[in-house]
């Protein structure tokens, strides 16, 4: 008898994955394609939608075939996507732009401008905070900067949806990645008719939004053969890759909190209905139509480790990437906790939660003549585990009460980096054995869909806990003494990181480096 398995794709920033998983979580087949991220000015970081289209068709056919040599049978297909992507059609579905990404800047003036005007009450309707990130901050950005191309787009929709449209000739839309747009209405689950005015747009020109478990159906047998699956193989639109993360690593009961850092990082925890922040510190996207994700993404996570490998030690760049880390690693255990006093902003690529402010700098405070690099080297990784703590803070004072974190991401692998999260959020911090969580996710949101599993929390049962890290006690008061002056600094450079950023602007400051993800 064949085992029933689910192919799940990740559209991600910098590849696309798909992964076949049966209902134990036991994975039949993994397939990965890279491409590039284009940046033809320094603050626009772009996609190529065919490149992508053509990812997805190959990962999906190739990890067909491995599933299907295996013995499995192929009960249908998920999607897990990025968030935030936009791209616009003209009437006869052919691409006008390329796949703008999270990671563009070109909004940052319509951001700022909105968020003096009238963005707030925006915010919280839609529960996505106002940052160059927002499909909506790009719309504004096209209407001002690009008339011919707003006037001739007839769609403006994500990269998951232009695959649906190559495969179904329909847009639709799921509820997870339309809540990640800015004009989309969180309590009645439709767009935002005050934010699509002031974006410029109707409702005609956008995908219909549906629940994240919606199958679709009607493939056709062309397709299929190619793609190497049954004929009328059922198609569960899914979620955003952020929202079904929780899912995969098991964090989706009340007070579970799931953290991770790759190139950027997230703070993210399950609640049962729409919850924004009066201060517009944190997201809120759909999970489901009943469950939704609240927290906060970080920009500069392990992508600050690297600047510090490249930068702070150039002696050592003939050794391999994952053993220049692991002696960077020991270098930074020799230091004491709290890096004797020298603290780093981590900003290197501006900021988004809680502070939503791209022109924050990297910054070291503190530093004296008796710092080194190794102080140096501690103190990035401190700092990015206190900005992450930051977004705690704000998800503490939005009315979640943590009982757990579940972390992953490269940074796992890191037994001092899992401490240091221990010894700063003051919690025992938990690494569940989960490989590609969204994609995990994505595979569970189906099975749940296609009636394989009885609900989404079945996902813990195959779930394991590798280790867990318990605060230290002493390195507790050390870190409470830096947090407070972190936070402080924080909040009160912002005039200085305007400044700074409007002289680097007007003085031709270089594209920032593009790093590759820190698995």
């Amino acid at each position: 008898m064949k085992t029933s398995v689910v192919l799940a794709i990740d559209i991600g920033t910098t590849s696309t994955k798909t992964l076949a998983y049966d209902t134990a979580g036991q994975i039949w087949a993994e397939v990965e394609q890279g491409y590039p991220l284009y940046s033809p000015v320094p603050t626009h970081k772009e996609q190529d939608a065919e490149e992508i289209y053509q990812a997805v068709i190959y990962t999906l056919q190739e990890a067909a075939k491995k599933a299907a040599g295996k013995s499995a049978s192929i009960t249908g297909i998920s999607f897990s996507a990025a968030m935030h992507s936009l791209l616009a059609l003209d009437e006869n579905g052919r691409l006008l732009t390329n796949v703008i990404t999270w990671a563009d800047q070109r909004s940052v003036e319509e951001a700022e401008t909105l968020r003096t005007n009238g963005g707030h009450e925006i915010y919280l309707r839609t529960g996505t905070p106002i940052h160059p990130m927002s499909p909506l901050t790009k719309l504004l950005w096209f209407q001002n900067r690009e008339p011919g191309i707003f006037a001739k787009a007839d769609k403006w929709i994500s990269i998951k949806e232009y695959i649906i449209y190559r495969w179904f000739h329909r847009f639709v839309v799921d509820y997870s990645i339309a809540s990640a747009s800015g004009f989309f209405h969180l309590e009645n689950l439709e767009w935002d008719q005050e934010a699509l005015e002031l974006a410029g747009i109707t409702e005609q020109q956008l995908s219909r939004p549906v629940p994240t478990t919606q199958i679709i159906n009607g493939m056709d047998d062309e397709l299929a053969e190619r793609l190497h699956l049954p004929s009328g193989t059922p198609v569960v639109i899914g979620a955003s890759d952020g929202v079904l993360a929780n899912i995969g690593v098991g964090a989706i009961d009340p007070g579970i909190v799931a953290c991770s850092i790759g190139t950027s990082g997230a703070i993210r925890t399950v609640v049962d209905r729409p919850t924004v922040d009066p201060k517009g510190r944190i997201f809120c996207y759909a999970l489901t139509d009943e469950q939704w994700v609240i927290g906060g993404p970080i920009n500069n996570g392990g992508i600050a480790f690297r600047w510090a490998r490249d930068e702070l030690y150039p002696d050592l760049q003939n050794i391999q990437d994952g053993e220049v880390y692991n002696e960077l690693t020991r270098r930074a255990e020799k230091i004491r906790p709290g890096a004797d006093g020298l603290l780093f902003l981590p900003y290197l690529t501006g900021e988004r939660a809680p502070f939503w402010d791209a022109d924050t700098k990297g910054m070291f405070f503190g530093l004296t003549l008796n710092h080194g690099r190794n102080h140096m080297v501690r103190s990035v990784l401190e700092g990015v585990m206190f900005q992450m703590y930051s977004v705690v803070i704000a998800l503490i004072e939005a009315g979640v009460e943590p009982k757990e974190f579940r972390a992953g991401g490269g940074f796992a692998r890191s037994e001092l980096w899992r401490q240091m999260m221990a010894d700063i959020f003051e919690a025992d911090i938990v690494i569940p054995e989960s490989h590609q969580s969204s994609c995990l996710g994505a595979a569970w949101l189906a099975m749940n869909a296609l009636r394989m599993v009885d609900d989404i929390s079945s996902v813990k049962q195959v779930i394991h806990t590798k280790v867990k890290h318990s605060p230290i006690e002493e390195n507790i008061h050390v870190y409470r003494d830096l947090k407070p002056i972190f936070l402080r600094l924080a909040r009160q450079m912002g005039q200085e990181f305007k400044a700074i950023s409007d002289f680097q602007r007007k003085h031709g400051h270089g594209d920032q480096k593009l790093s590759t993800k820190l698995d």
